[in-house]
């Protein structure tokens, strides 16, 4: 028997369940907290032990207090040290909040040496990231505080965007310092141009004399790293006080060649890495001892700075070592020999596509030729007509250029029948073919650039992109006029080189 007022005081009481969650549930709408207003300000210094701009500095840890929670970002770049303690202090917190940062001195410090430890924008509240910018403790082991100061500014020689996180160096010059001493030494002053400056500032100095210089650091040691890093330098050392502000301009060294251990990357085929310039005509390679009837060919790789060595025919040994000698330079140098497979030839084409109307073909084999038979290459455009060419085997590059007269909107079938590239071990090619075209010249522009107040020949007259690879050149030993034909569409600088040795680079 179904209980109809048991059942109507159920449905009450679900009504009155579900109402009372609504209630509850605007209310919690109404109520909800909307945030204060955005955090935009940096923590704020407190106070230091010992406190900032202390003379007759002893201690061996200083404690900066800031108003709230702090965290130090990046202090690994950020963090700069003038003059350079090695071993460098520890500074905590790294990664947790805090609200002091503790600085433990490991290092020897220098008598009467002011100290400049500039925190760059590392130091940032915990919550919002605000960062208190370029905030220095300074002290002194000596009774007074050094206040000289020299500033400039920075570029690229070569590029158009200076580099970011410069160092800027002084090292003093006295009875010890020599050309090589931005090799082994630190510096006696350092600060950094951070992420986003081209300016420098070097302050709390001492009167002397001092070379000026800028690194790209790279690895953080205050040294010069001529393979890896940038220099910029003045050519006299400058004196301190001063009122000269002062251009540093970066550029990459060119060092002295040297080849670095042998790799067999292939049966009878070994690389060498190598820094500073190779050419074809100062360096040669031999295995040592070498058979009367070993022939060798040296290829410039097209993309790093290494050395391809092909040898015939193959040598019974465990071992190769190799004698390499060039002007002013002579080396041995061994590697262990494996079984391994020998090169196959292939070809690739570059450009493959389309050509502009100033560019040749470069045809890439795999392995250095022996031979190129013309007979068994042809070229045609896209109405079957024979184009005539020419081929110029560049040995020490191993690339063919392929050269010919080029239409507007035209397309070019290239075929080369096997036996047409003969390969340094005497292998052939299969049948190749390839196509290229080029455009209307509508489709490209011209740019003619004239040059004033040039103040020495020869100059070098570049286009870059916007990263700084070049993509047209010319050189000129009077003339100021130039016309660059045949661009592709698109924002290009323009870079001139005073070729003072007259070398073209």
């Amino acid at each position: 028997m179904i209980n109809y007022q048991a059942m109507t005081k159920t449905k009450y009481l679900l009504l009155f369940s579900i109402l009372l969650t609504l209630v509850f549930v605007s209310c919690a709408k109404r109520g909800a907290p909307e945030g204060g207003p955005e955090d935009f300000t940096p923590p704020k210094y407190v106070r230091a032990s010992p406190e900032n701009f202390t003379t007759n500095f002893d201690a061996k840890e200083i404690r900066i207090y800031f108003d709230e929670y702090i965290k130090l970002t990046d202090a690994q770049r950020q963090v700069i040290i003038s003059p350079p303690m090695d071993p460098k202090p520890e500074i905590t917190p790294m990664g947790t909040a805090s609200k002091s940062i503790r600085i433990r001195i490991n290092d020897t410090l220098q008598p009467n040496t002011t100290y400049a430890i500039n925190f760059g924008r590392s130091i940032q509240d915990n919550n919002a990231g605000n960062p208190l910018s370029f905030f220095q403790y300074i002290f002194s082991t000596g009774s007074y505080i050094d206040s000289l100061s020299v500033s400039g500014s920075i570029k690229d020689a070569y590029l158009k965007e200076t580099p970011p996180f410069i160092s800027v160096m002084l090292y003093e010059v006295d009875s010890t310092y020599s050309d090589s001493t931005v090799y082994k030494d630190s510096p006696r002053y350092i600060t950094n141009t951070l992420d986003s400056l081209t300016t420098f500032e070097l302050n709390y100095l001492k009167e002397g004399t001092y070379q000026l210089l800028a690194l790209n650091d790279l690895n953080n040691n205050y040294r010069f790293d001529p393979a890896k890093e940038k220099i910029a330098f003045l050519s006299e050392p400058i004196s301190i006080p001063t009122d000269s502000v002062f251009e540093l301009n970066l550029f990459r060294e060119i060092s002295e060649f040297t080849l670095t251990r042998p790799k067999q990357v292939a049966g009878q085929h070994t690389i060498f890495g190598f820094t500073g310039i190779a050419e074809p005509d100062s360096l040669d390679i031999s295995t040592y001892p070498a058979p009367e009837n070993l022939e060798h060919r040296i290829v410039l790789d097209r993309e790093k700075d290494t050395l391809h060595y092909w040898f015939k025919p193959q040598l019974e040994r465990d071992s190769l070592q190799f004698i390499a000698t060039g002007p002013g330079y002579r080396d041995s140098l061994l590697t262990r020999r494996t079984d391994m497979e020998r090169d196959s030839l292939s070809i690739t084409f570059e450009p493959s596509g389309t050509l502009s109307f100033k560019q040749s073909v470069n045809i890439l084999p795999s392995v250095p030729l022996d031979s190129v038979s013309e007979s068994l290459i042809s070229l045609v455009d896209q109405d079957t007509l024979a184009v005539p060419f020419s081929m110029e085997y560049d040995e020490f590059r191993n690339r063919v250029e392929l050269s010919f007269e080029k239409k507007e909107s035209q397309k070019y079938n290239f075929q080369a029948l096997p036996g047409a590239f003969t390969d340094f071990f005497g292998m052939a090619n299969d049948t190749i073919r390839s196509q290229f075209r080029t455009m209307a010249l509508s489709d490209y522009g011209n740019v003619i650039v004239n040059l004033q107040n040039v103040r020495e020949f020869p100059i070098i007259v570049q286009l870059t992109n916007e990263g700084g690879e070049m993509q047209a050149e010319q050189t000129s030993t009077r003339g100021t006029t130039f016309n660059f034909n045949f661009l592709q569409p698109g924002t290009y600088f323009i870079r001139i080189i005073y070729d003072t040795n007259a070398h073209g680079k």
